[in-house]
Protein backbone atom coordinates (compact mmCIF):
# COMPACT_ATOMS: atom_id res chain seq x y z
CA UNK A 1 0.00 0.00 0.00
CA UNK A 2 1.08 3.27 -1.07
CA UNK A 3 1.19 6.75 1.28
CA UNK A 4 -0.34 9.02 -0.42
CA UNK A 5 -1.46 11.44 2.70
CA UNK A 6 -0.03 14.97 2.16
CA UNK A 7 3.11 15.64 4.82
CA UNK A 8 3.97 18.91 6.19
CA UNK A 9 6.38 20.65 8.30
CA UNK A 10 9.16 22.53 9.35
CA UNK A 11 13.05 21.58 8.83
CA UNK A 12 16.23 23.48 9.34
CA UNK A 13 20.09 22.78 9.04
CA UNK A 14 22.47 23.61 11.34
CA UNK A 15 26.50 23.28 11.21
CA UNK A 16 29.33 25.51 11.88
CA UNK A 17 29.80 28.55 9.47
CA UNK A 18 30.45 27.85 6.31
CA UNK A 19 29.21 24.33 5.90
CA UNK A 20 26.87 24.64 3.32
CA UNK A 21 23.53 25.51 4.71
CA UNK A 22 22.14 28.31 2.80
CA UNK A 23 23.65 27.08 -0.49
CA UNK A 24 21.65 24.14 0.56
CA UNK A 25 18.42 26.18 1.44
CA UNK A 26 18.60 27.50 -1.63
CA UNK A 27 19.10 24.69 -4.13
CA UNK A 28 16.26 22.75 -2.65
CA UNK A 29 13.60 25.85 -2.78
CA UNK A 30 15.64 26.32 -5.99
CA UNK A 31 15.92 30.43 -5.97
CA UNK A 32 17.98 32.46 -4.25
CA UNK A 33 16.33 33.54 -0.56
CA UNK A 34 19.13 33.34 2.09
CA UNK A 35 22.46 35.00 0.99
CA UNK A 36 25.63 32.62 1.39
CA UNK A 37 29.41 33.70 2.27
CA UNK A 38 32.61 32.05 3.95
CA UNK A 39 31.93 34.76 6.20
CA UNK A 40 30.56 33.42 9.67
CA UNK A 41 27.13 34.91 11.05
CA UNK A 42 26.29 35.20 7.36
CA UNK A 43 22.22 34.60 8.34
CA UNK A 44 21.12 37.11 10.50
CA UNK A 45 17.61 35.91 10.91
CA UNK A 46 15.26 32.73 10.14
CA UNK A 47 14.61 33.18 6.73
CA UNK A 48 12.01 30.30 5.73
CA UNK A 49 11.90 28.35 1.78
CA UNK A 50 9.01 26.43 1.46
CA UNK A 51 8.62 23.76 -1.49
CA UNK A 52 4.87 22.51 -2.21
CA UNK A 53 4.72 19.37 -3.75
CA UNK A 54 1.48 17.09 -4.49
CA UNK A 55 2.66 14.68 -1.26
CA UNK A 56 3.64 17.46 0.89
CA UNK A 57 4.91 20.83 1.48
CA UNK A 58 8.12 21.51 3.47
CA UNK A 59 8.94 24.88 5.26
CA UNK A 60 12.85 25.28 5.26
CA UNK A 61 14.04 27.50 7.86
CA UNK A 62 17.95 28.97 7.28
CA UNK A 63 19.00 30.08 10.59
CA UNK A 64 22.14 31.74 12.14
CA UNK A 65 24.87 29.45 13.09
CA UNK A 66 25.25 28.85 17.02
CA UNK A 67 28.38 30.63 18.45
CA UNK A 68 30.43 31.95 21.19
CA UNK A 69 28.76 35.69 21.50
CA UNK A 70 30.37 38.52 22.18
CA UNK A 71 27.32 40.99 21.66
CA UNK A 72 24.24 41.63 22.48
CA UNK A 73 23.49 41.34 18.69
CA UNK A 74 25.00 37.90 19.01
CA UNK A 75 23.02 36.62 21.96
CA UNK A 76 19.66 37.54 19.87
CA UNK A 77 20.95 35.37 16.98
CA UNK A 78 21.96 32.14 19.23
CA UNK A 79 18.67 32.73 21.24
CA UNK A 80 16.76 32.76 17.76
CA UNK A 81 18.56 29.38 16.75
CA UNK A 82 17.57 28.10 19.99
CA UNK A 83 13.30 28.85 19.58
CA UNK A 84 13.73 27.41 15.89
CA UNK A 85 15.61 24.15 16.91
CA UNK A 86 12.12 23.89 19.52
CA UNK A 87 9.92 24.11 16.68
CA UNK A 88 11.11 22.13 13.84
CA UNK A 89 10.26 18.51 12.70
CA UNK A 90 13.68 17.51 11.55
CA UNK A 91 17.06 18.78 11.81
CA UNK A 92 19.38 18.52 9.28
CA UNK A 93 23.35 18.58 10.70
CA UNK A 94 25.95 19.50 7.32
CA UNK A 95 29.10 17.96 8.13
CA UNK A 96 30.69 18.90 5.14
CA UNK A 97 32.71 15.79 3.73
CA UNK A 98 36.32 18.35 3.14
CA UNK A 99 36.67 19.09 6.99
CA UNK A 100 36.87 16.72 9.89
CA UNK A 101 34.18 16.43 12.34
CA UNK A 102 35.49 18.43 15.11
CA UNK A 103 34.24 19.70 18.42
CA UNK A 104 32.12 22.55 16.60
CA UNK A 105 29.94 20.12 15.26
CA UNK A 106 29.52 17.79 18.63
CA UNK A 107 28.97 20.87 20.52
CA UNK A 108 26.05 21.62 18.05
CA UNK A 109 24.71 17.96 18.21
CA UNK A 110 24.93 17.86 22.05
CA UNK A 111 22.63 21.09 22.52
CA UNK A 112 20.11 19.60 20.01
CA UNK A 113 20.00 16.19 21.94
CA UNK A 114 19.67 18.35 25.02
CA UNK A 115 16.29 19.97 23.38
CA UNK A 116 13.03 18.56 25.32
CA UNK A 117 11.32 18.27 22.07
CA UNK A 118 13.95 16.09 20.45
CA UNK A 119 13.60 16.77 16.43
CA UNK A 120 14.38 14.09 14.14
CA UNK A 121 17.83 14.17 13.00
CA UNK A 122 19.45 13.21 9.67
CA UNK A 123 23.23 13.92 8.80
CA UNK A 124 24.24 15.85 5.32
CA UNK A 125 27.70 14.60 4.25
CA UNK A 126 27.88 17.75 2.35
CA UNK A 127 30.48 19.22 -0.46
CA UNK A 128 30.43 15.73 -2.01
CA UNK A 129 31.63 17.91 -5.34
CA UNK A 130 35.17 18.58 -3.08
CA UNK A 131 36.56 15.16 -2.24
CA UNK A 132 37.27 11.98 -3.54
CA UNK A 133 35.00 8.87 -3.58
CA UNK A 134 37.66 7.23 -0.83
CA UNK A 135 37.73 10.66 1.63
CA UNK A 136 33.92 10.46 1.33
CA UNK A 137 33.58 6.90 2.33
CA UNK A 138 35.54 7.66 5.06
CA UNK A 139 34.06 10.86 6.35
CA UNK A 140 30.67 8.23 5.99
CA UNK A 141 31.98 6.32 8.62
CA UNK A 142 32.95 9.64 11.19
CA UNK A 143 29.53 10.38 10.43
CA UNK A 144 27.89 7.24 11.66
CA UNK A 145 30.76 7.19 14.82
CA UNK A 146 29.83 10.83 16.34
CA UNK A 147 26.38 9.84 16.68
CA UNK A 148 27.35 6.35 18.55
CA UNK A 149 29.61 9.05 20.13
CA UNK A 150 26.88 11.53 21.39
CA UNK A 151 24.16 8.52 22.02
CA UNK A 152 21.95 10.45 18.81
CA UNK A 153 20.34 8.39 15.62
CA UNK A 154 20.75 9.42 12.34
CA UNK A 155 16.88 8.56 10.77
CA UNK A 156 19.18 8.82 7.26
CA UNK A 157 22.81 9.93 6.31
CA UNK A 158 22.70 11.71 2.90
CA UNK A 159 25.96 12.81 1.18
CA UNK A 160 25.36 15.92 -1.52
CA UNK A 161 26.79 18.43 -2.96
CA UNK A 162 24.50 21.59 -3.18
CA UNK A 163 26.65 23.18 -5.85
CA UNK A 164 26.76 20.07 -8.04
CA UNK A 165 23.59 19.52 -7.72
CA UNK A 166 24.40 15.60 -6.31
CA UNK A 167 22.17 14.22 -4.06
CA UNK A 168 19.70 17.04 -4.06
CA UNK A 169 16.88 15.64 -4.86
CA UNK A 170 16.73 12.83 -2.43
CA UNK A 171 17.42 15.44 0.72
CA UNK A 172 14.23 17.12 -0.35
CA UNK A 173 12.34 14.01 -0.76
CA UNK A 174 14.01 12.30 2.74
CA UNK A 175 13.17 15.48 4.41
CA UNK A 176 9.37 16.18 2.98
CA UNK A 177 8.88 11.81 3.90
CA UNK A 178 10.12 12.83 7.37
CA UNK A 179 7.15 14.94 8.04
CA UNK A 180 4.30 14.58 10.29
CA UNK A 181 0.91 14.19 8.36
CA UNK A 182 -0.89 17.69 7.77
CA UNK A 183 -2.01 20.61 5.67
CA UNK A 184 -0.08 23.42 3.99
CA UNK A 185 0.73 26.44 5.47
CA UNK A 186 1.38 28.27 2.80
CA UNK A 187 -0.46 28.65 -0.79
CA UNK A 188 1.09 26.65 -3.53
CA UNK A 189 3.77 28.77 -5.63
CA UNK A 190 4.93 30.65 -2.08
CA UNK A 191 8.84 29.91 -2.22
CA UNK A 192 9.31 32.11 0.65
CA UNK A 193 7.61 34.28 3.69
CA UNK A 194 10.65 37.08 3.56
CA UNK A 195 9.24 40.56 2.44
CA UNK A 196 11.21 41.74 -0.62
CA UNK A 197 12.46 44.51 1.34
CA UNK A 198 14.31 42.07 3.96
CA UNK A 199 15.57 40.22 0.45
CA UNK A 200 16.60 42.98 -1.40
CA UNK A 201 18.45 44.62 2.04
CA UNK A 202 20.18 40.49 2.61
CA UNK A 203 21.44 40.77 -1.44
CA UNK A 204 22.97 44.32 -0.70
CA UNK A 205 24.36 43.01 2.27
CA UNK A 206 26.05 39.57 0.70
CA UNK A 207 27.54 42.18 -1.51
CA UNK A 208 29.26 44.12 0.56
CA UNK A 209 30.19 40.83 2.56
CA UNK A 210 32.91 40.34 -0.31
CA UNK A 211 36.58 40.60 0.23
CA UNK A 212 35.56 42.36 3.64
CA UNK A 213 38.52 41.68 6.38
CA UNK A 214 37.20 40.29 9.34
CA UNK A 215 35.96 42.02 12.14
CA UNK A 216 33.97 44.19 9.59
CA UNK A 217 31.27 41.46 8.47
CA UNK A 218 29.50 41.56 11.94
CA UNK A 219 29.03 45.67 11.73
CA UNK A 220 27.91 45.56 8.42
CA UNK A 221 24.05 45.79 8.75
CA UNK A 222 21.60 46.93 5.54
CA UNK A 223 18.24 49.26 5.64
CA UNK A 224 16.33 49.61 2.89
CA UNK A 225 15.21 53.42 3.08
CA UNK A 226 12.74 53.31 0.22
CA UNK A 227 11.36 51.14 -2.62
CA UNK A 228 10.04 53.02 -5.73
CA UNK A 229 8.81 52.56 -9.36
CA UNK A 230 10.20 55.54 -11.13
CA UNK A 231 7.31 57.21 -12.59
CA UNK A 232 6.94 58.88 -16.24
CA UNK A 233 8.67 55.28 -17.64
CA UNK A 234 6.83 53.48 -20.02
CA UNK A 235 5.23 50.04 -19.14
CA UNK A 236 7.42 47.33 -21.09
CA UNK A 237 10.75 49.38 -19.47
CA UNK A 238 9.79 49.98 -15.98
CA UNK A 239 12.80 50.97 -13.48
CA UNK A 240 12.60 50.41 -9.77
CA UNK A 241 14.41 53.31 -7.59
CA UNK A 242 16.06 51.48 -4.40
CA UNK A 243 17.03 53.57 -1.96
CA UNK A 244 19.33 51.84 0.99
CA UNK A 245 22.20 52.55 3.47
CA UNK A 246 24.73 50.38 4.47
CA UNK A 247 25.63 51.19 8.15
CA UNK A 248 28.70 50.55 9.43
CA UNK A 249 29.58 50.65 13.44
CA UNK A 250 32.63 53.38 13.00
CA UNK A 251 33.65 55.88 10.39
CA UNK A 252 36.95 54.14 9.90
CA UNK A 253 34.94 51.16 8.68
CA UNK A 254 32.83 53.95 6.60
CA UNK A 255 36.02 54.49 4.92
CA UNK A 256 36.56 50.60 3.86
CA UNK A 257 33.32 50.30 2.33
CA UNK A 258 33.11 52.85 0.23
CA UNK A 259 36.66 52.67 -0.88
CA UNK A 260 39.16 54.28 -3.04
CA UNK A 261 37.08 57.22 -4.97
CA UNK A 262 34.14 55.31 -3.68
CA UNK A 263 35.44 52.28 -6.22
CA UNK A 264 34.26 49.64 -3.39
CA UNK A 265 31.12 51.20 -3.15
CA UNK A 266 30.31 51.30 -6.65
CA UNK A 267 31.47 47.55 -6.64
CA UNK A 268 29.45 46.61 -4.42
CA UNK A 269 26.16 48.77 -5.85
CA UNK A 270 27.12 46.56 -9.40
CA UNK A 271 27.05 43.04 -7.59
CA UNK A 272 23.99 44.13 -5.87
CA UNK A 273 21.97 45.16 -8.10
CA UNK A 274 22.45 42.45 -10.66
CA UNK A 275 20.67 40.24 -8.18
CA UNK A 276 18.16 42.46 -7.31
CA UNK A 277 17.06 43.28 -10.71
CA UNK A 278 16.78 39.30 -10.94
CA UNK A 279 14.59 39.26 -7.66
CA UNK A 280 12.49 41.91 -9.20
CA UNK A 281 12.54 41.23 -12.69
CA UNK A 282 12.24 44.62 -13.06
CA UNK A 283 15.76 47.23 -14.08
CA UNK A 284 16.62 48.44 -10.93
CA UNK A 285 18.60 52.26 -9.86
CA UNK A 286 20.55 51.51 -7.11
CA UNK A 287 21.45 54.11 -4.37
CA UNK A 288 23.41 53.40 -1.63
CA UNK A 289 24.71 55.62 1.32
CA UNK A 290 27.14 54.29 4.15
CA UNK A 291 26.41 55.77 7.63
CA UNK A 292 28.09 55.16 11.04
CA UNK A 293 25.66 53.72 14.29
CA UNK A 294 28.44 53.34 16.78
CA UNK A 295 28.71 50.41 18.63
CA UNK A 296 25.15 49.27 16.96
CA UNK A 297 25.53 45.72 17.49
CA UNK A 298 25.82 45.88 21.86
CA UNK A 299 22.77 49.07 21.98
CA UNK A 300 19.43 47.33 21.97
CA UNK A 301 17.58 51.06 20.91
CA UNK A 302 20.10 50.50 17.89
CA UNK A 303 19.51 46.42 17.32
CA UNK A 304 15.58 46.93 17.20
CA UNK A 305 15.55 49.72 14.97
CA UNK A 306 17.97 47.41 12.77
CA UNK A 307 14.77 44.69 13.12
CA UNK A 308 16.85 42.34 15.11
Amino acid sequence: MTDTAFHSGFACFVGRPNAGKSTLTNALVGQKIAIASSKPQTTRHAVRGIITRDDGQLVLIDTPGLHRPRTLLGQRLNDLVYETWSEVDVVGVCLPCDQRIGPGDKFIISEIAKLPKKPTLIALATKTDLVTKERQLSHLVDVAAVAEELGVTWAEVIPCSATAGDQVDTVRDVLISLLPEGPAYYPDGEITDEPEETLIAELIREAALEGVRDELPHSIAVVIDEIMPRPDRPEDKPLTDVFASIVVERESQKGIIIGHKGARLREIGTTAREQINRLLGTRVHLNLHVKVLKEWQRDAKYLNRLGF
